[in-house]
């Protein structure tokens, strides 16, 4: 099929790639004579408009087009009956006489139609806004005239018809269309393409019900109008106001493109308070008025009721179907016509949906266009009448909800409204019933320093409710910070509580040296008068300039804590963390312990059973973390996330499922760390986390370079990358950085591996994060003694040895060894390597010991003991099995292989011929890396063999084979073998096997 004859737009409409397939399909069958028809389903706004006019250009080169609208009726009156609609044959080329000129204001350049098209493109050199060519538009009908020509003459090409806004038709003008869609079929030559409203009017045919844009395509959406439309600057769009547009845009085109138009440029780029509400929704919200209108009295009501009480409700949540049914008969609605309503949804025509005991609107955007429809006067009487009934209901669960319904009937500032809801806006109301109820309070508030006030308090619960978007705009509300005085309450905060918000939002989602000075600046703002949040501002500091690897900050911070109100657990904590960063281990090590073990037994570790709070158990885990408890550190790091999950906040969830992720990879339990990380990666991206996603990233990086593939690794390294480099993040970009080392390694890739981890461990400008560098220092030592690149070891190994000492990680005795026995003379190998097993038997863990069991089977290969080193590679082979470890697997395969030892289960390369089987085990593995593309010298190295050895057999593969250079080897193996990524190295004469 010719791009002729696709279905594509020239101005792109969002989202919206599965229904142009699908119109596609009814056009080709179109095209092959055969006819069918298809309604797009929507409520106003979301595209069927403009879907109709891509099919209607898409087929215009085929056939004539009739295009009729409801709003091209006029006054006219005739009626078309159903008998009168028989299938008529293809009318001829005056059903279509050109293009209609498209009415658009000089201040609409840029919007987007009604199916959000950007009606303007720019190129990325632009000084301002440049015209697209106009899209196709067909000269309207209306309905009476298209059905009229429906009837008429033909001619023996394919007719598409579109009808756009048929739900608008008069019902004999429906019924007709309706009657000739369901006679089309094979040979029919005609096809039908309905726009209607998403009502029962063309229930019998086939539909495609649209939905709103999802995230990506509003947001590709809003930046291509930004930049080409109403208001175009050549200014950013401030992150705010794009969020916030997003938000109130809802995922309609047509109400994001109208938001967008009555926002000034000052307003786009954050120079200028946006207004609240958003102006610009009224026309598409007016657009479901004909739907509202034609519901009968008690249908309007009810409808109203709904809408009114999800006001006190989080977004999303609907409203209770109880509470709807109390509401309705309080207001004198026939009971029967309750249960039909929200029992089922014919009632109110599918504007009510009910789920469980929750009631919702269908599409969400009714409940707005229900307010709006709705005069100021029954409003206020609907919110009234709900807040009686909460008020009734009495108890907790119900005071901050009577309160909101209050505050949206106030018709103006109430101070002791405000003053009641901010009071009750406390736990055990979740962190978004709170945002909401504090941001009507400060509505409601007239005095400015107190309204900013209660603006940042509503921004500090939704930052806690993981919803920073809705956090920032609240926080965009408020002014200066506000003088303290008697009018603040404990919640509200007063002076220091919006740079606090700011800074926690910086943590989780900006720079960490930003994050470090807002929160600081914070505290010192915070602590006269809100020494609770002035805590949390300080550990928040520490946070940030931890992830940063600023051992000084982290101290500074943790120095201005005062530790004496908060119990001997946190102070033992606060002296220990600071001990051990100011180099005074043995004693940061014992303060420690006590945050572990308050009593002084260290049996079960008591603090696992006495502290609920999720803050202290996270902070638990870092101690078992910092000591090298690993095993403590999965049990709490359990304990914590179960706390979280129970207790909440959900913006706590992401840095759970982190440490214990963390704590689990250091416990060698990959599987289990790798299934919490994406758990947290889920969690991260839902409440609007990235530095999180960066650092789950980096954990699940580690995971996949034992696990594999090394495709997962090499693509969570580079997330991980993305997101911690621009935010100063050195400890993610630490792992990252390791976990693509330790790919390397399991590749077969020393040099590589050595490269990348060399400034990561040695002392210089990139070395990595203190808290972590010194765990790839085992990697570093194996790699760079693989790769033969000699260096000066014993400075590296001595500082992991002085680690090793101080830690409680089981694993570190037996790494120590290992790189002793790697760097040891081969008279004293032998023995290093026995050593490292024995502390491997005690420490269990099967990855760390199947890898010295392969070095140790490396190294007796190597020095001719072929049969020794069997036995140690064929135990290494099974344990990389046993933990998933597939590319180290296979690497343990191929040293079995050359040693002589036939590996069952594993790939051969012998193909369907037996291409490889005439070669010995060697020779297979030398044939197998050359076909990869790798130097004699990098097949060595890989092999554990000397370039002559490499460079004897492949002679001898090159004669076996029949085959006279490298080439003809990659050639006949190629599709045999798995492409191993390699260093680049310089060309070779193809008619030797010499490599350089």
């Amino acid at each position: 099929m010719t791009s002729s004859t696709t279905v594509r737009s020239p101005h792109r409409l969002y989202g919206r790639g599965g229904e142009l397939a699908i119109i596609q399909g009814l056009l080709t069958r179109l095209w092959q004579g055969d006819g069918s028809a298809l309604v797009l389903a929507a409520p106003p706004g979301l595209g069927r408009t403009a879907l109709l006019r891509e099919a209607a250009s898409a087929h215009r080169s085929r056939g004539p087009v009739l295009y009729g609208t409801a709003s091209a009726a006029g006054t006219a009156a005739a009626t078309a009956s159903a008998d009168s609609a028989g299938l008529p044959d293809p009318v001829g080329p005056a059903a279509y006489t050109g293009p209609a000129a498209r009415a658009a204001s000089a201040g609409r350049a840029g919007s987007a139609d009604r199916g959000g098209r950007a009606t303007h493109a720019a190129p990325a050199d632009r000084a301002g806004p440049v015209p697209a060519p106009e899209p196709f538009t067909p000269e309207p009908l209306t309905p009476e005239e298209l059905l009229a020509r429906l009837r008429d003459g033909s001619t023996g090409r394919p007719l598409l018809v579109c009808a756009d806004d048929a739900h608008a038709w008069d019902p004999a003008c429906r019924t007709a269309l309706a009657a000739a869609a369901r006679r089309l079929g094979p040979g029919s030559g005609v096809g039908i393409l309905i726009a209607a409203d998403d009502g029962p009017a063309f229930a019998e045919l086939p539909t495609r019900r649209l939905g709103p844009l999802d995230e990506d395509a509003s947001a590709a959406l809003l930046d291509r109008l930004a930049g080409a439309g109403a208001g175009a600057t050549t200014d950013p769009l401030d992150p705010v106001v794009r969020a916030e547009l997003l938000r109130e845009g809802a995922g309609n085109p047509r109400l994001l493109t109208a938001l967008l138009g009555h926002l000034t440029p000052g307003r786009l780029t954050g120079r200028t308070p946006l207004p609240s509400p958003l102006p610009g929704a009224e026309g598409v919200l007016e657009a479901y008025a004909y739907r509202l209108d034609a519901l009968p009295a008690p249908a309007r009501a009810l409808l109203l009721l709904a809408a009114a009480a999800q006001e006190h409700e989080p977004a999303g949540a609907g409203t209770d179907a109880l509470l709807l049914l109390r509401a309705g008969t309080r207001a004198g609605l026939p009971r029967d016509f309750l249960d039909d309503a929200l029992f089922g949804p014919a009632a109110t025509e599918g504007l009510l949906q009910r789920a469980g005991s929750r009631v919702h609107f269908s599409p969400p955007l009714a409940a707005r266009a229900v307010l709006h429809h709705t005069p100021p006067a029954r409003r206020r009487a609907a919110h009234e009448l709900l807040a009686a009934l909460l008020g009734e209901a009495g108890g907790r669960a119900g005071t901050l909800a009577a309160l909101a319904q209050r505050a949206c009937a106030a018709p103006g500032p109430d101070h002791a409204l405000a003053a009641r809801l901010e009071a009750a806006a406390t736990a055990p109301y979740s962190h978004a019933e709170r945002s909401s109820a504090l941001a009507r309070a400060a509505v409601l508030t007239p005095d400015p320093p107190l309204r900013s006030a209660r603006f940042a308090a509503a921004a500090e619960q939704a930052a806690h409710a993981g919803d920073p978007d809705r956090a920032r705009a609240l926080l965009a509300r408020t002014a200066a910070p506000a003088e303290t005085g008697s009018g603040l309450a404990p919640t509200t905060g007063g002076p220091g509580l919006a740079p606090y918000v700011h800074g926690l939002l910086a943590l989780r989602s900006g720079p960490a040296v930003d994050a470090h000075e807002a929160l600081l600046a914070a505290a010192a703002l915070l602590g006269p008068h809100d020494p609770g949040r002035a805590l949390h501002a300080l550990l928040g500091a520490a946070d940030a300039a931890w992830v940063r690897g600023d051992a000084g900050g982290y101290l500074e911070a943790m120095g201005r804590v005062d530790p004496t109100p908060y119990g001997d657990t946190f102070a033992s904590y606060r002296a220990g963390m600071c001990a051990v960063l100011a180099g005074r281990t043995a004693e940061g090590h014992a303060l420690l312990r006590r945050c572990l073990d308050p009593d002084g037994s260290a049996e079960g570790h008591p603090v696992l059973r006495r502290c609920p709070d999720p803050a202290g158990l996270l902070r638990a885990g870092v101690a078992a973390l910092v000591l090298g408890e690993v095993a403590a550190a999965c049990r709490i790091g359990a304990r914590a996330l179960g706390a979280v999950r129970t207790r909440g906040p959900e913006v706590l969830l992401p840095q759970a499922l982190e440490y214990l992720a963390y704590a689990e990879l250091r416990a060698g339990l990959h599987a289990a760390a790798r299934a919490h990380a994406l758990e947290g990666l889920h969690a991260a991206r839902r409440t609007g986390q990235p530095n999180s996603s960066a650092r789950l990233h980096a954990v699940l990086a580690l995971a996949a370079s034992v696990e594999g593939p090394a495709e997962a690794c090499a693509a969570h390294c580079d997330a991980a990358l993305a997101g911690a480099v621009p935010h100063g993040l050195a400890q993610p970009a630490t792992l990252a950085t390791w976990a693509r080392g330790r790919a390397d390694l399991a590749a077969g890739r020393p040099e590589e591996a050595a490269a990348r981890l060399g400034p990561l461990v040695r002392p210089g400008p990139r070395q990595g994060h203190f808290a972590v560098r010194t765990l790839a220092v085992p990697c570093y030592v194996e790699a760079v003694v693989l790769g033969g690149r000699g260096g000066e070891l014993s400075s590296v190994v001595d500082e992991f040895a002085a680690w090793a000492d101080r830690t409680a990680d089981p694993q570190a005795p037996a790494q120590l060894a290992r790189c002793r026995a790697l760097t040891a003379p081969a008279d004293e190998a032998d023995a290093r390597y026995a050593e490292a097993l024995a502390h491997h038997d005690r420490a269990g863990g099967d990855f760390e010991r199947a890898r010295t069991l392969l070095l140790y089977g490396q190294w007796l290969r190597r020095r001719r003991r072929t049969r020794e080193a069997r036995t140690p590679l064929r135990d290494a082979l099974v344990a990389f099995q046993r933990c998933s470890a597939r590319a180290w697997a296979e690497r343990a395969g191929g040293e079995l292989r050359a040693a002589g030892e036939p590996v069952a289960g594993a790939v051969r390369d012998t193909g369907g011929g037996g291409v490889l089987s005439a070669l010995t085990p060697q020779q297979q593995r030398i044939a197998r890396c050359v076909a990869e593309g790798a130097t004699n010298r990098e097949v060595a190295l890989r092999l554990s063999l000397s370039p002559r050895t490499v460079d004897h057999h492949l002679r001898n593969v090159f004669a076996a084979l029949s085959v006279r250079s490298r080439t003809e080897l990659a050639r006949l193996l190629g599709p045999q073998t798995s492409p191993m990524p390699r260093t680049p190295r310089s060309p070779q004469s193809p008619q030797s096997p010499q490599g350089p």
